[in-house]
C-alpha cells in the first residue's frame, strides 16, 4: 500500500522524474558492489535500471529515454530543446523587467525571474539521460536542482507579500529577509536531497523499509507540498491586491492563466510522460510539454505584474520607492 511520501509510483511511472535520481542512489549506497546490489535489491533495481550505465530516470520505470549512447538513444532530446529555449525566454524577461526601474517589486520579480532560469539547465541536465545513474556528479546536480526549486516557491510566495507593500519593496526591510528566507530553503532543499541520496543520517537520508517504497516525506513536502502551498497562497494575496485593493478585473485574467497553464504543466508531467513516452518508442517524454507550460506560466506572471504596475496606476495604488 502507497503511504504519505512514497516515491515508488512516481519513480516507476513518471518518466524522467528528476528525484528519482536520489534514490537510485540510495539504493546502491546500501550495498557494497554490483553483484550484491543485483542480488540484494531485485525487487528494486530491475528492468530499465539495470544495467547502471544505460538505465534511464527512475527506478524501475515502466518507460524511459535510455541514457545517451545506449540503444542509439540522444537522451531526452526534446526537453533538452524545451529548456534551451526556455532559457533564451526567461533571459528577456529578466532584461525587460530589469528595464522597468520604478516598478514595484522589480528587483523581487527579477530575483524569482533568475531563480527560474537557474532550475533550467538543472533540469537539463537531471532529466536529460546524459550522466550515469548512481554517480556523484547526477546526485549532486540533482540536490541543487531540489534546492532551487524549494527556493523558487519561497521567492514566488515572497513576490506576493512584497506586493503588499507591507514594507517598502527594494529596501534593505524588504531585501534583507527575502534573500535570508531565499538562502535558506536552497540550502535545505540541497541538504535534505543529499542526505537522502548519500544516507548521512538515518533520520532523513535511511534507507527505505522496505527499499522499494522509496520513502521520504521531507523530499516529498519540499518538493510537492511546498510549491503547492506557496502558489495557492500567492495567488490568494494577488487575488486579494488586484481585486480589492486595485479594484481591477484584467490583471486577474492573467494570474488565472498562469495557474492554468502551472497546473497543465503537472498533468503534462505525470499524465502524459508514460503515454508519450510509449508512442514514441523511449525517444521523449512529457517532461518537454512540461516545461513549455511551466515557462509559458512565468511568462504570463510577467505580465500579470506588469499590468499591476503600470505608471497609471502607480501613483494611486502603489507608492513609488527608489530600488
Amino acid at each position: 500500500m502507497v503511504k504519505f511520501g512514497d516515491f515508488e509510483p512516481l519513480c516507476k511511472d513518471t518518466p524522467s522524474y528528476p528525484w528519482c535520481n536520489l534514490f537510485y542512489r540510495q539504493v546502491m549506497a546500501a550495498f557494497t558492489d554490483r553483484h550484491t546490489l543485483q542480488r540484494a535489491s531485485e525487487d528494486t533495481l530491475r528492468g530499465l535500471s539495470l544495467p547502471t550505465d544505460a538505465a534511464p530516470v527512475g527506478v524501475d520505470p515502466t518507460c524511459g529515454i535510455p541514457r545517451a549512447g545506449h540503444d542509439n538513444s540522444v537522451g531526452n532530446v526534446a526537453n533538452i530543446a524545451a529548456c534551451g529555449l526556455s532559457v533564451f525566454f526567461v533571459t528577456f524577461l529578466i532584461f525587460v523587467c530589469n528595464r522597468r526601474k520604478a516598478a514595484v517589486g522589480r528587483i523581487e520579480l527579477r530575483t524569482f525571474l533568475i531563480l527560474y532560469l537557474f532550475t533550467l539547465p538543472l533540469q537539463l541536465i537531471t532529466t536529460g539521460s546524459f550522466l550515469e545513474q548512481g554517480s556523484t556528479p547526477l546526485v549532486a546536480l540533482t540536490a541543487i536542482h531540489a534546492g532551487a526549486v524549494v527556493a523558487l516557491f519561497w521567492s514566488l510566495l515572497a513576490n506576493a507579500i512584497v506586493a503588499t507593500q507591507v514594507v517598502e519593496d527594494g529596501t534593505l526591510a524588504s531585501l534583507v529577509p527575502f534573500y535570508i528566507f531565499t538562502a535558506i530553503t536552497l540550502g535545505v532543499g540541497i541538504y535534505i536531497s543529499l542526505d537522502i541520496a548519500l544516507g548521512v543520517t538515518d533520520t532523513i537520508g535511511g534507507l527505505s523499509s522496505p527499499p522499494q517504497r522509496l520513502g521520504s516525506i521531507a523530499l516529498f513536502v519540499l518538493t510537492s507540498i511546498w510549491p503547492a502551498a506557496c502558489t495557492v497562497l500567492y495567488l490568494v494575496i494577488m487575488s486579494y491586491i488586484v481585486l480589492h485593493v486595485l479594484n481591477e478585473t484584467r490583471p486577474m485574467w492573467y494570474y488565472i492563466l498562469a495557474a492554468c497553464l502551472f497546473v497543465l504543466s503537472q498533468l503534462a508531467w505525470f499524465l502524459l510522460g508514460r503515454v508519450i513516452c510509449k508512442g514514441s518508442g523511449s525517444k521523449i517524454d512529457g517532461s518537454f510539454v512540461a516545461t513549455i507550460l511551466e515557462s509559458a506560466a512565468v511568462g504570463v506572471l510577467y505580465l500579470a505584474w506588469k499590468s499591476i504596475t503600470e505608471e497609471s496606476w502607480d501613483d494611486d495604488y502603489y507608492p513609488s520607492y527608489p530600488s
